[in-house]
């Protein structure tokens, strides 16, 4: 039977992700002599040849490739028994890091937390912002135990790393000046505003969520204005500056409590429901392959799948006739 060396195999995974063994050394802190050495080993010990010259740099072979698929149930096997291995061990106790986007913040993980702050005191959540590709550099290193992102922006289903978990289908709505001539309008459609200046990011996940609904739609939107911040994005609409989508999760959140109060006084933005074609952002959880049967980790999803449930009955929709928030 070959020996197969978990060590040397995460270094092989990690050269398969990384592309070059200067990176792979960067990232396991490694020299590339080591490196070389250390898949020098496996290859001998496997009895096959791993690696091949492909110009100045170096290939995985087909067995390479073979040898990864199974590494992956390997690894994965290994997750499982850390999670049973800490289920007998703490209990009830322990720490879940967990990596999310902003807006995911204020509307499930924080009530998600605040659950199991009554129900499991023992159980700690440590939440550190970051958006999709930080968040699963961080959940694929070990350093959170769990990353919630926007679906678009997360690994595959069929990730062999990654499991998912589907969270929420967070509507999208348009906000428009108060004033607007279609802003009252009855059945209003996306499309109604193909010919509207539009305020989004230059790139990124919303750049990218909002050029797609328009392009569903049948247009192309124009961007007037660039911006990320909600604050900044909803005051240029209410002044007049342009339209913009918005997530029913965003408003929902600190930002919208304070404009629908009316705390930043001043103009008008009027929110509306595109019922018609309404367009969906879908934010899923994911951690590394057979960590999520860990106690800790059920239960902190669970309590997100009901924070969830409770954005979706809690967040209503703007109302059709008045559909005005203050804003800043």
């Amino acid at each position: 039977m070959a020996d197969w060396d978990i060590k040397k195999l995460r270094i092989l995974r990690t050269l398969n992700e990384l592309g070059t063994v200067t990176a792979t050394a960067e990232a396991l802190h490694m020299t590339p002599s080591a490196v070389s050495q250390q898949l020098t080993g496996l290859a001998k010990q496997l009895g096959v040849t791993l690696l091949e010259a492909h110009g100045r740099r170096v290939r995985l072979t087909d067995a390479a490739h073979l040898v990864l698929r199974h590494a992956e149930a390997v690894f994965a096997q290994l997750e499982r028994a850390d999670a049973e291995l800490l289920g007998y061990l703490q209990g009830e106790a322990g720490q879940i890091r967990v990596g999310a986007f902003s807006t995911s913040i204020p509307a499930l993980v924080v009530p998600a937390v605040q659950e199991l702050r009554r129900t499991h005191p023992g159980l700690a959540v440590t939440v550190r912002e970051a958006e999709a590709e930080a968040a699963y550099e961080l959940l694929a290193e070990g350093s959170v135990d769990l990353a919630l992102s926007l679906a678009a922006h997360a690994p595959t289903p069929r990730d062999p790393k990654f499991s998912r978990v589907s969270l929420l289908a967070d509507p999208l709505d348009v906000a428009l000046p108060a004033g607007h001539p279609r802003a009252a309008e009855p059945g209003l459609r996306l499309a109604d505003l193909a010919d509207e200046p539009w305020i989004f990011g230059s790139s990124g996940p919303w750049s990218q969520i909002t050029t797609a609904a328009c392009e569903n739609a049948g247009f192309v939107p124009e961007q007037a204005h660039e911006a990320a911040d909600w604050s900044a994005i909803l005051a240029m609409v209410a002044a007049g500056m342009g339209v913009a989508l918005v997530p029913r999760m965003a408003m929902a959140g600190g930002i919208g409590a304070a404009l629908s109060r009316g705390e930043r006084g001043g103009a008008r933005v009027a929110l509306r429901v595109l019922h018609a074609d309404q367009p969906r952002r879908h934010v899923v959880a994911a951690a590394r392959r057979g960590s999520e049967a860990a106690p800790g980790l059920t239960r902190l999803l669970a309590a997100l799948r009901q924070a969830a449930t409770d954005q979706t009955a809690g967040a209503q929709a703007p109302q059709e006739s008045a559909g005005t928030v203050q804003s800043s």
